[in-house]
């Protein structure tokens, strides 16, 4: 019996039509992954099904009953929770408040006693978070914790992930995985929104593809290979190796000494970091979310104050740091694009002033055009026109607009952190394959990501980071992924 079944459902914005007669069904305790390029319907379709969005056409069945979903409240009441992919937190509210927001009408709460309960829950699904912290304090992986915890505690029993795995480190994948299964086991359902295959292979009961907003198949993990999925996703031949050149490092680009940088909170979260980056070279920066990486990432892109060290570069005639780096910082939403602007806005942030966007002080409205026509066309940025708010696009091209920006200039660094967090099996490619052309032109990058096989594939050389310090800086060639998980996870050191 289908727990959830889809009726031809529908859905436009203006021209654009995001799901296109879309049916399936999802039956009860089954692990059912929904996968899709960026902008293939599948966070339209889930915001559908969770009462963010109405349908234009179509009929939602839950348990065999046609219902509607006014709302998020209406749908939580039904048992729907939903995980997104940015986040539905309240920066200023603590964990707890945000946990048992619009839950708790009782005016003698007792903050101290929910404190409590959130953290043996979060003990319980080994998601461990400071209950009592300010959320807009926490770093991203954190952040993502305290929703999946949000979603448990409101007792949902059909489960909607959207990219959960995002910033979880290989063990903590396992962890949430056992987790997932269990409550499958026990009768709950759950919809896993991912773009790594492998996960969806090891995890998943069935899957759904999804492709410009139709159903291309609908088959169990058993009967196909994650080639195969991959060739469904993006409708063409895929390869899912990544093949790079030998390194040839040049001069040195970045030099940084012992470094020490604060959070926002005025804490310190780099401590004594010192390396080195040479030009047509990748060092990867692989650890655990929180661990110092934004902060670093932060300071070496000269928009954050650093409390004792140097960061130097070998180029001091240039003495803007923006016009050395390009930088993708780690939230798109937040730090990389003004998401009232249009996507032609958001291409030239860091060059209206220059030409050839500007003369004589007036803006070239044509030559703007032409550039984020291009653009668009060169990263795939799929969006009814140039002047589309970014707000409007999936999280995936709101990325290839931040991509599209900073690789743009030809920066003598690049700092790129999480720059493929929420892209596709094929945009995932396109991006590296174009920061591996940076580096064969001679940029230097320092990647970072908590995506350790991807780190593994594009660094020359992977420096570790535990609690704001570099543990280790190892040759790609001559060390393991066993090895960096372990020396992420603080369980060895040097």
């Amino acid at each position: 019996m289908a727990y959830l079944r889809l009726e031809k459902i529908t859905k436009h914005f203006g021209s654009f039509l995001a799901n296109d007669n879309i049916s399936l069904s999802i039956t009860s305790g089954e692990i059912h992954a929904i996968l899709g390029e960026n902008g293939a319907g599948k966070t339209t379709l889930m915001n559908i099904i969770s009462g963010l969005y109405q349908p234009d056409d179509g009929q939602i069945y839950w348990q065999e009953k046609p219902v509607t979903m006014p709302s998020p409240t209406e749908a939580i009441k039904s048992g729907i929770g939903m995980i997104h992919q940015h986040f539905m937190l309240v920066p200023q509210l603590s964990v707890t408040e945000n946990i048992i927001l619009g839950l708790e009408n009782n005016w003698h709460l007792n903050l101290r006693k929910k404190q409590q309960e959130i953290a043996a829950l979060s003990q319980t699904y080994q998601l461990e978070v400071d209950a009592s912290a300010k959320v807009g304090n926490l770093p991203v992986g954190m952040q993502q914790r305290v929703e999946i915890l949000k979603v448990l505690y409101r007792k949902a029993k059909l489960l909607i992930l959207d990219e959960p795995t995002a910033v979880l480190t290989p063990t903590e994948v396992e962890s949430l995985f056992h987790i997932l299964r269990q409550l499958a086991a026990t009768g709950r359902t759950i919809i896993f929104i991912s773009h790594k295959l492998e996960e969806v292979m090891n995890l998943c009961d069935t899957v759904t593809v999804l492709r410009r907003g139709r159903v291309v198949t609908t088959t169990t993990t058993h009967q196909t290979t994650p080639q195969q999925l991959a060739e469904l996703m993006v409708g063409r031949e895929v390869s899912l190796q990544l093949n790079k050149f030998p390194a040839l490092p040049g001069k040195l680009v970045l030099s940084v000494q012992g470094l020490q940088v604060a959070d926002d909170r005025g804490i310190i979260a780099v401590h004594n970091v010192s390396f080195d980056l040479r030009a047509g070279e990748i060092l990867g920066i692989a650890g655990v979310d929180g661990n110092g990486q934004r902060e670093l990432a932060d300071a070496i892109a000269g928009i954050r104050s650093i409390k004792r060290g140097k960061i130097e570069f070998a180029y001091p005639l240039l003495k803007k740091v923006e016009d050395i780096v390009g930088y993708i910082p780690e939230d798109r939403q937040k730090m990389g694009l003004v998401l009232q602007f249009s996507i032609a806005q958001n291409l030239i942030l860091k060059a209206f002033k220059k030409i050839p966007f500007c003369r004589r002080f007036l803006l070239q409205p044509e030559i703007i055009k032409n550039n984020a026509k291009s653009a668009m066309q060169e990263f795939d940025i799929r969006a009814a026109g140039i002047d589309v708010k970014v707000s409007h696009l999936s999280g995936g091209n709101q990325q290839k607009v931040v991509l599209a920006r900073e690789l743009a200039g030809e920066a003598l660094l690049i700092v790129a952190m999480q720059p493929t967090r929420g892209l596709d099996v094929g945009a995932t490619q396109a991006v590296q394959r174009r920061l591996l052309a940076q580096r064969q032109r001679g940029a230097a990058i320092l990647y970072i990501s908590t995506e350790l096989e991807e780190v593994m594939a594009m660094s020359d050389r992977i420096a570790v980071m535990y609690r704001g310090e570099l543990v280790d800086i190892l040759d790609t060639q001559r060390t393991t992924i066993e090895e960096i998980g372990l020396l992420m996870g603080g369980e060895i050191s040097r």
